[in-house]
């Protein structure tokens, strides 16, 4: 057996290989946030499918941290049924399921929110659609307590870990990016000051679960954006973070505003196009003593085992190969190694828009064409 199906525990989570599926919006939940059937029956495929840990689409911890429609929510305790419904099956299954907490700050918009969004600075910046308002220093408190109170939420319905969301221009990370945190007070400034929102939040979240409980971050390591947050002051916050007891850093990039180099980045067609994080997971594995995780574009098995062999990274996370395919991980383990068909189109995410649910448009398009071709065949016949 590989290392890369090696099972391994994480702060006593018993994972079955080093596969992560990392977070992504499927447009499944209702416009409470109530996860449905089709997202239990898509977690329960990916359990069974065999990846080590599933990572939640990402859910808003206060009503003004919501974004896209059909987004799991988990500010609420009327939640718990559909929560507990959802991570039952996910367990039946054989799978793990992370909660991804995260607030959107300033990538929301008034439409979404019924408000002016709210975020660290009241400054225009191509990823906000509108500019927001400046968060006080009560509000700020009272988004902490909001995570803390999710994470709380998380734990009593079962699940196995709860993951922060600090990347792709989220709150977290807006207070991070020297570009959408203007802020002299304590809260801004030099980047001490600009992780005191994220080390406030994760301990809160820590108070709030406990030291035996699995709490995980996405992390950016650069935003990629002009006057964003660079790698070297992303190794500073995971150096904190590590220090204070982290328990995985999943190291991604990128915001909306970052073109080709946008967290989800289009055409990854070979192995050389792969893993496009790795040298940032490297610099930040080099500076932390906690698991570290690499997500950004890995479709093959030979990279995958490379990251976790050659490069001594601990897991590798996807989230587009898995639309595609759910079994990937059963049958890479299986031997059959060929990589993920995935073309990184990035059309799984329309029909979550407009169809309450992100697929494989691709792979739908191949099997109608497939199904036309049979059936003027058997016409002929």
């Amino acid at each position: 057996m590989t290392r890369l199906f090696e099972s391994t525990t994480v702060n006593g989570m018993r994972l079955q290989n080093r596969m992560i599926r990392s977070a992504t919006w499927e447009g499944m939940c209702d416009e409470r946030g109530h996860p449905t059937q089709k997202l239990i029956d898509c977690y329960v495929a990916l359990a069974r499918g065999g990846v080590g840990l599933i990572i939640s689409g990402y859910a808003f911890v206060h009503p003004l941290g919501k974004q896209l429609p059909g987004k799991l929510g988990i500010d609420s305790d009327e939640l718990a049924p559909d929560f507990r419904r959802l991570i039952e099956a996910v367990h039946v299954a054989g799978g793990r399921l992370a909660i991804q907490l995260v607030h959107a700050g300033g990538q929301t918009n008034s439409g979404r929110i019924g408000r002016q969004p709210q975020a660290p600075s009241a400054v225009a910046v191509p990823q906000f659609q509108e500019t927001p308002e400046a968060l006080d220093a009560a509000g700020i408190r009272e988004i902490i307590q909001s995570f803390a109170a999710a994470a709380a939420r998380a734990k009593a319905w079962g699940a196995d870990a709860v993951q922060l969301h600090g990347a792709h221009g989220y709150l977290i990370n807006q207070f991070l990016s020297p570009l959408t945190n203007r802020r002299m007070d304590e809260w801004g400034g030099g980047i001490e000051n600009r992780c005191r929102f994220l080390m406030e939040v994760y301990r809160s979240v820590r108070a709030a679960v406990g030291a035996d409980y699995p709490v995980l971050i996405k992390l950016n390591a650069r935003d990629n954006v002009p006057g964003g947050l660079e790698l070297e002051e992303a190794v500073s916050a995971a150096r904190l973070l590590s220090a204070a007891g982290i328990d995985m850093i999943e190291v991604s990039s990128g915001t909306p505003a970052s073109g080709m180099k946008s967290p989800v980045r289009k055409k990854i067609l070979r192995p050389a196009q792969e893993a496009y994080n790795r040298e940032a997971a490297l610099a930040i594995k080099a500076a932390v003593k906690c698991p570290v995780a690499l997500v950004g574009g890995i479709r093959s098995c030979e990279v995958a085992e490379r990251t976790v062999t050659e490069d001594g990274l601990d897991y590798v996370a996807f989230a587009r190969p898995l639309i595609r395919e759910p079994g990937l991980p059963r049958r890479w383990e299986s031997g059959d190694r060929a990589p993920s068909p995935c073309v990184s189109c990035n059309e799984c995410f329309t029909p979550g828009l407009t169809e309450g649910g992100i697929y494989c448009v691709t792979e739908k398009k191949q099997r109608e064409k497939a199904e036309r071709k049979a059936k003027k065949a058997g016409q002929g016949a």
